[in-house]
């Protein structure tokens, strides 16, 4: 399946940004990296609700944009890790101020508490 992009003529760094990570999965892949490298598997267990299709192409455009890394380890049976990027390390913190707001907007909600590692500023800075 192509990947979509909303159009951004005028170069916006917003709408660039949702083109990055603007859908369901990519987020909440982020956030499960966030507290470390997590194989293949352990992602589709985590997110019960994704195919193994979306699953690898999400991972796929993740690591196109450069926000995660795949390292392949020569073992039997092969084995594969995602983990986050420098780059994508800077989101950590706009994922969790996300989560804050809807714990602040919608209080008649239970959420559970997401538990985004924090990431020193200075990390991501050379990205």
């Amino acid at each position: 399946m192509a990947r979509k992009y909303i159009d951004n003529p005028n170069a916006c760094s917003l709408v660039h940004t949702m083109n990055v990570i603007g859908n369901k999965w990519k987020p909440i892949i982020l956030y499960l990296l966030s507290n470390g490298s997590l194989r293949f598997g352990i992602l589709n267990v985590l997110i019960p609700t994704i195919s193994k299709k979306v699953l690898t192409n999400q991972l796929k455009e993740l690591e196109s944009d450069g926000l995660i890394l795949r390292e392949s380890f020569a073992e039997i049976p092969p084995r594969v890790e995602y983990s986050l990027t420098e780059k994508s390390k800077g989101l950590m913190p706009v994922l969790k101020n996300l989560s804050a707001w809807a714990n602040s907007a919608y209080p008649e909600i239970e959420f559970e508490e997401c538990r985004i590692i924090e990431h020193k500023a200075s990390e991501h800075n050379n990205d």
